[in-house]
């Protein structure tokens, strides 16, 4: 039996990207002595596995458009001239196998930020050639008769993708991400303590944790207007070039005290020890990782409907759903969460919930995935 020649697309290989985690994960679970892995990409980071083939096409680039623009016809002469059994891309390209939509839907995310910009920005938001790029190349995508299989890592964007483009409901596969529930697991007494002390928060305080870059998106405004009436502390992780302006809300609502912004952390178990909660009132995440991992720690999640990790969430028991902008109702949440020292049912539910979804389910989803496209072409 030959083997099968698989080929990942991926412009830009962080080995930290949420992307990127869901491939390393799928790979190794999925090497085997039937799978020739390929990852066709512009640069890579971090230290390949030596069992893998890297085809780096790396075409020059005057800009947004044109560096996608390029890569896609570079990834796609490359896959053609290799002639792969399987392309899965997690680039908008028109002409893979299976996509794998990641970021969600181009359109929706617009839609979102339109309700947190200024009317002028909205209007000018229309004449960026970025954004008409985009749209155009998702559309030429999912109308494509190359496309095979869709893989979404949540039910929102499956339905997101159906609403915009009108795709079959059996070009579709719902597959969560995986999380190892070994490496992240919540605090003992000692870590808890640890932390905390290092971030100045009081051991009996109520604290959550926002964990993000692109606060904007994330909502920290959201989470910081959310967390002021109240007397609950906030760990920030992550960056953003506005940062200033976040500090400053957080001082013009007397709430800056209670706030630890922390920078982009390496290792953040430590930090999710620390807190009772994860705040994420994110304007649209198809399902960001993070949500995984404070669950595993046995953190309940605070999230907004546009966020697909709001699936794994059952109003009061593994946390609170509400809309990103609704301040009241993240404030009534925020409220809500009890210490854990005080009571665990919370983080008890929240981390049984991610429990299933391990590494190996992943795998087997995405072989039985491979096997439905290879019967197919």
């Amino acid at each position: 039996m030959h083997k099968v020649r698989l080929a990942i697309v991926r412009q830009k290989y962080r080995p930290d990207g949420g992307a990127e985690r869901f491939i390393s994960r799928a790979l190794e679970a999925l090497e085997s002595d039937r799978l020739d892995l390929n990852i066709i990409t512009r640069s890579w980071q971090g230290t390949p596995n030596p069992d893998w083939h890297l085809h780096i096409c790396n075409p020059k680039k005057w800009g947004r458009i044109s560096r996608e623009r390029g890569f896609a016809e570079a990834a796609r002469a490359c896959w053609q001239r290799e002639k792969f059994d399987i392309v899965q891309s997690h680039e908008r390209i028109e002409g893979c196998d299976i996509f794998r939509a990641g970021d969600g839907v181009h359109r929706v995310w617009l839609e979102q930020r339109a309700r947190i910009v200024s009317p002028l920005q909205r209007f000018a938001t229309r004449f960026i050639p970025y954004h008409h790029y985009v749209m155009q190349a998702e559309e030429q995508m999912f109308r494509s008769d190359s496309l095979k299989k869709i893989i979404c890592n949540s039910e929102m964007v499956k339905r997101d993708i159906i609403r915009c483009f009108q795709v079959p409901e059996e070009k579709f596969a719902v597959i969560y991400n995986a999380i190892d529930s070994q490496r992240f697991q919540p605090a003992t007494e000692a870590t808890r303590h640890a932390t905390r002390k290092q971030l100045n928060i009081p051991a009996d305080a109520c604290a959550l944790i926002y964990v993000g870059s692109g606060f904007e998106r994330k909502g920290l405004r959201a989470a910081i207007e959310a967390l002021a009436n109240s007397d609950r502390y906030l760990i920030v992780v992550g960056q953003d070039k506005q940062l200033s302006r976040y500090q400053q809300l957080a001082n013009q609502l007397n709430c800056l005290d209670r706030i630890r912004f922390v920078g982009v952390q390496q290792d953040v178990i430590s930090f999710y020890h620390a807190a009772d909660a994860l705040i994420l009132p994110t304007l649209y995440d198809p399902f960001p990782n993070v949500v995984l991992e404070a669950m595993a720690c046995g953190l309940p999640v605070i999230t907004s409907f546009g966020c697909g990790g709001a699936e794994f969430i059952t109003e009061g028991q593994e946390g609170f759903v509400c809309d990103a902008l609704d301040i009241k109702a993240l404030n009534d949440a925020v409220n809500a969460i009890p210490s854990k020292a005080v009571d665990s049912a919370m983080s008890e539910a929240a981390r049984s919930r991610i429990l299933p979804y391990t590494p190996q389910r992943l795998a087997a989803e995405l072989h039985s995935l491979y096997q439905q496209v290879l019967l197919t072409s």
